[in-house]
Parts: C-alpha cells; structure tokens; sequence
C-alpha cells in the first residue's frame, strides 16, 4: 500500500516505546513534509546516536565523549554516589537540581528469574569506583520491586566490611493521593520509611 522506503520509516517508528500503527504513520509522513536540510539534520542526528553515544567510562551515564559532563564536573562532591538502575533515571534527578553528587548507573538489577546475577550489572565497577575514590556514602534509588529490593541488598551485604555508609530514597505515598488507592508494596515502604513531625 504504501511505497517501500516509506514503509520501512512506518515500521521503524513502530518500534520505539508506546508508538502505535497509526501514530507511526502521521510520524512518517510528517517527514515527508520536511525540507531536505531538516530532513538530513534529523537522519543525522539519528545516525549520531548510534555512533557516538556510549556508556561514561567511570558512572555509566550515556555520553559521546569517554568521560559524562557530570564526572568530568569537579565542583560536584565526589564522596556520595547516587545509585540508579538506568541512565535515564539521572535525568529525572537532574531536574530537581537538589543533588550536587555524582552518579553510578547499574545498568539493571538483580533478578534471579530472569538469570541476571550481580555479575550482570555494573556492581563490581561501583565497588571499584568505592575503593579507588573514597566514596563515603552510597544514596540506592532503585525501584521499590522484588528486583531492586533483592539489588539494594546485595550491595548493602558486599558493602559490610567497607566504610560505606548505605542509604536509600525515601518511598511512599504519592501527595495528594487516596491511601484506598496504594499497593501493599508502597503502604509498607511508606510504613518503614516514616518520619518524627
């Protein structure tokens, strides 16, 4: 139905997260639309992606040079590393602006299930980075799951003879939402992690 290159465009899209038939299709014919600058600035762009982007050599933080501008960042306090599953998780603290750290991406979590042990996941590279930078305290901010309970607790337990101090984010109940609502999980994180007021 649709010419050959267009369709592969159609498929492409379809295979990013929550893209659909239908909006593949208004995406791809929107770069019909395109002027041939715009059009080769965005294939550009997509063909840099897949060239220069790669892990930071030290956090694992996405980067197109070997060191992340966070790293590289010296007035950010080297002694607290925040521990985050992926790489886009630094993003959303970033956008707060409350923390001046720096970071440590696992790259996963433990999951026995599905064969992925600490091996799997960059652990041994925080334990590395722990040793030869002095890291004072490790901030886990991991997802309240099976998996990232199972995670924070492996770190915590390979982390006992170091002097490490081991924290987590705090989690709980969302402001402005109806306890009826929560899940077990949330109401007992939120029960553990309670506060003096």
């Amino acid at each position: 139905m649709y010419p050959e290159c267009l369709k592969k465009i159609i498929d492409s899209f379809k295979d990013l997260p929550g893209i659909g038939e239908k909006t593949a299709e208004r995406l791809a014919f929107s770069l019909i639309n395109f002027n041939k600058e715009k059009l080769t600035n965005f294939s550009t762009a997509i063909v840099d992606v897949r060239d220069k982007i790669r892990p930071c050599s030290i956090c694992g933080n996405i980067t197109d040079n070997d060191i992340c501008p966070i790293c590289a960042d010296e007035s950010r306090n080297g002694k607290i590393v925040f521990v985050v599953e992926k790489a886009k998780d630094i993003s959303l603290f970033e956008k707060i602006n409350v923390y001046n750290s720096k970071y440590h991406v696992l790259g996963g979590l433990i999951s026995p299930l599905e064969g992925i042990g600490p091996d799997d996941i960059n652990i041994n590279k925080l334990l590395e980075r722990i040793d030869k930078e002095n890291i004072e305290e490790l901030i886990l901010a991991l997802k309240p799951s099976i998996e990232g309970e199972t995670t924070m607790q492996y770190i915590k337990k390979v982390l006992e003879n170091r002097n490490v101090k081991v924290t987590r984010i705090a989690t709980g109940i969302p402001m402005g939402t109806d306890i009826e609502y929560i899940d077990s999980m949330t109401l007992e994180f939120a029960l553990e992690g309670r506060k003096d007021i």
